[in-house]
């Protein structure tokens, strides 16, 4: 009997094993390739179909099937190949799979039993050889070399990587966090894991491929058939998790890998970097020249089953090879399914026959795409047998609707998206089986738009996670030292090539800082501002010196056009207080000082000019120990005495020397003495901000509105209250100045020492209160209230304290003869 022809070309990754067999398959009248991957099937027959038509090319994959009538040639995943056809050229890309541990078996298979007509072609790693030679064929080698030279770099750290690279990880989280490190400190990275839908993997590369971005990070699915113009391969790790443990990548698997460096002549490099170990020199040497240990086994399960009965079955599953170079792939994915529903106690009354045990086999064969959700397969797997064991059999439309329905939602996070995706796969999957689901051609057509709508989604998703198109700007302008075009709008944002990098606050550029972000991204935002940014705060300086106007508010901020360009500091004393500018570090130094010395004969002037009787208390220059003393006084508490404070004082005080205090604008109250002047607005304003400035507390509390004179509030603080130029009478809070007018309304009432004092209305208009909290305050202050046809007297009688041992001659009295007696004008 004739032996069939085999070719085998083998060689390491970049040497047109695949254009080869593209070639070599349209030279025949028909024929059939199986790829690793739905994407390299779909970017094949992309190829093909460009070169026949699409009427003469089929793509047959587990969730895509587009058969024309007259269809020629066949691109497909290997577990898809339509084993029954016969055609002319049949080849296998990535031969090497056999040795896979989880679907070697498959590949194996298709290197045993399927075979073209003319010729059959395997394409792969040359490690396979020795396996290839042991079938008992015709068989042809063709060796591929590489085109350019692969060399090692070693250890480099992320920051220094140079474009056009490539970072491998091996789990999703990896893959996130090298993207954002990679977005943070240069504009961004494409992803391309095995996890992403091939329409969502190839606008990702396509992003690479066009520019937009100038790096990649990916899992090993990079290692097969993805052709990108890279120029470097970096591992962040030699170890990745293989489904049952953790491990060290083969030399033959970092080779397939760092081989996607340089294209065609074009030189490539590979490296480590982030934790990974070194590579030893000798570990080197064989990559960089292609030199694998060569596989010794390939992994083999039977394809011949019996399905008379579960128990025949099992044991068809569990036969050996018979050859030393093949051996029984551990337990299936598609078996442990079948061994669970078969002990399934819903599925123990069923009486299997070889149909229904054949379509319980297929089943079990449904692909795991979310692989995540611990018990979600076997729920997919248990639906779709009972439809299709059931009277229609066939899953029903209201059943798949439901399912899509559930996943037809766009929002979510990169993770929620590609889970959605993977369950759409599933559905798409079960609708491309013939016969499976109602109204089939509609479904697929349902699964496929949907799948589409989520990979664009999850495609945007991933481009606003991990692409920064302004960082990729400043990157690449800051690189090659370019001048950057930049604009400061209207409303202050600054724009640097378009990209919007902040706004400019006053004199300080406000960042406009992502999340996380890095000391390098403030770095390369203000290296790229200083251009021209410098010079607008430099001419906003000078507005500022020539105009003259700048804002003290409560937050003790000086402001200027509503932003702030300095803050209060504390000083030798409240009246002296120091600053610190709120500038941008982009400003020169004799910029800083030219602003400085503005904003302290600024805040020199308006002390001395809204403060000044405050001020001309600190600089009395006056020998009597008297008046100095109660100046010193005053001028501690912020202008404002409780009188029986520094009763001492006064009585030592004459009038002549009293007058020298009047002067100065000190005003002798029944209460207070105080500086009249600054019990008005902007006084208490600036006066009790530079207190709390310079004593550090009261932060919290604010002056009474101006215009009020009484207050009904026992909860404000008493102290901070007297210093705004509020006496407090109980639950009440009286104006100093406004209660010394009621004393003169009250002496200008009273004729009779005895007599009591008529409550008129200007009284109440005076304090701003009504009449039931007039009475109140009155008894507070000791006066007896007297009610008389339809009128109100009060009259006033001091309280003794019991505690003293003499009371003042002057206390005894009636505060209001006194206050008759002193020359009020």
């Amino acid at each position: 009997m004739k032996k069939n022809k085999i070719t085998a070309v083998l060689g390491p990754t970049n040497t047109g094993k695949t254009h080869l067999a593209i070639e070599t398959m349209l030279s025949f009248d028909s024929g059939m390739m199986g790829f690793p991957l739905r994407l390299l099937a779909r970017e094949v027959y992309d190829k093909v179909i460009k070169k026949v038509g699409s009427e003469q090319a089929a793509l047959i994959t587990g969730e895509e099937k587009i058969i024309p009538t007259n269809a020629k040639y066949f691109l497909c995943t290997v577990e898809s190949m339509p084993i029954e056809k016969y055609l002319d050229f049949v080849a296998i890309d990535e031969i090497q799979m056999c040795a896979d541990h989880e679907r070697g078996h498959i590949f194996t298979d298709r290197l045993l039993n399927m075979r073209g007509n003319k010729l059959t072609m395997f394409m792969g790693s040359n490690t396979i050889k020795s396996i290839i030679n042991n079938l008992d064929d015709d068989i042809e080698f063709i060796n591929r070399n590489r085109l350019s030279k692969l060399t090692y770099l070693g250890h480099k750290k992320i920051s220094r990587i140079d474009r056009k690279t490539a970072i491998i990880a091996f789990s999703a989280e990896d893959v996130y966090g090298i993207a954002e490190l990679i977005r943070r400190q240069k504009g961004g990275a494409a992803i391309v894991m095995g996890s992403l839908s091939p329409k969502t993997r190839n606008a990702q590369v396509e992003l690479y491929q066009s520019g937009d971005v100038d790096f990649l990070v990916a899992t090993d699915a990079i290692g097969m058939g993805i052709n990108m113009d890279l120029d470097y391969v970096f591992f962040s790790s030699l170890k990745k998790f293989d489904g049952k443990k953790s491990r060290r990548l083969s030399l033959s698997e970092i080779g397939q890998i760092a081989g996607r460096a340089g294209r065609y002549l074009n030189n490539g490099s590979f490296g480590i970097t982030g934790q990974c170990k070194q590579i030893n020199a000798e570990d080197v040497d064989l990559l960089e020249n292609h030199k694998f240990e060569e596989i010794s086994s390939i992994y083999w399960r039977n394809s011949n089953l019996n399905f008379n009965n579960p128990n025949m079955l099992l044991k068809s599953l569990e036969e050996k090879p018979n050859e030393y170079w093949l051996k029984k792939i551990h337990e299936c994915e598609d078996e442990k399914a079948l061994k669970f529903f078969l002990r399934e106690k819903d599925l123990q009354s069923t009486k299997f026959n070889n149909d229904r045990l054949s379509l319980l086999w297929e089943c079990c064969q449904i692909p795991d795409f979310v692989k995540k959700t611990y018990g979600n397969h076997y729920e997919v797997i248990s639906n779709v047998f009972k439809f299709l064991n059931s009277e229609k059999g066939k899953i029903t439309e209201d059943f798949m609707r439901f399912q899509l329905m559930k996943l037809d939602k766009l929002d979510g996070n990169v993770d929620s998206l590609s889970n959605r995706i993977a369950n759409v796969r599933t559905w798409s999957y079960v609708s491309n089986k013939n016969n499976w689901v109602q109204n089939q051609n509609y479904w697929i057509e349902k699964t496929k738009i949907l799948e589409d709508k989520l990979s664009d989604r999850l495609h945007d998703e991933l481009t606003k996670t991990f692409i920064d198109k302004r960082a990729s700007v400043l990157a690449r302008g800051l690189k090659q030292d370019m001048d950057f075009k930049t604009k400061i709008l209207d409303n202050n944002d600054v724009l640097i090539d378009d990209q919007f990098i902040g706004k400019i606050n006053g004199l300080k550029l406000e960042l406009d800082l992502k999340k996380g972000a890095l000391e390098t991204d403030i770095k390369s935002l203000k290296k790229a501002a200083r251009q021209s940014v410098g010079p607008e705060l430099e001419r906003r300086i000078q507005i500022i010196i020539d105009t003259g106007i700048i804002e003290l508010k409560e937050d003790f901020k000086l402001y200027w056009n509503n932003s702030a360009i300095g803050k209060l500091s504390v000083g030798k004393d409240y009246l002296n207080p120091n600053f610190d500018l709120i500038v941008d570090d982009i400003l020169e130094q004799n910029q800083k000082k030219k602003l400085t010395i503005f904003i302290e004969k600024w805040l020199k002037n308006k002390i001395e000019t809204i403060l000044e009787s405050l001020v001309s208390l600190q600089n009395l220059k006056e020998k009597n120990s008297s008046i100095k003393a109660l100046a010193y006084q005053l001028y501690e508490n912020n202008g404002v005495l409780k009188r029986d404070q520094v009763s001492d004082y006064l009585k030592n005080l004459e009038q002549n020397q009293r007058k020298i205090l009047r002067d100065l604008g000190v005003k002798f109250g029944r209460y207070h003495v105080f500086l009249h002047k600054l019990i008005k607005p902007e006084p208490v304003f600036l006066r009790t901000l530079l207190w709390k400035n310079y004593h550090q507390k009261y932060f919290n509390l604010k002056p009474p509105t101006f215009g009020l004179n009484f207050l009904d509030n026992k909860n404000l603080n008493r102290s901070f209250m007297l210093l705004c130029g509020f006496e407090k009478f109980n639950n009440y809070y009286v104006r100093i100045d406004i209660l010394e007018r009621l004393f003169l309304q009250i002496i200008k009432s009273e004729t009779d020492k005895n007599k009591e004092i008529k409550m008129v209305p200007e009284m109440l208009n005076l304090l701003g209160c009504n009449k039931e909290k007039f009475k109140k305050l009155l008894s507070n202050m000791n006066y007896k209230i007297i009610e008389k046809d339809n009128d109100i007297f009060f009259r006033y009688f001091p309280k003794k304290d019991k505690k003293r041992n003499s009371i003042k001659k002057e206390q005894k009295e009636n505060p209001f003869k006194i206050l008759k007696n002193l020359n009020l004008n």
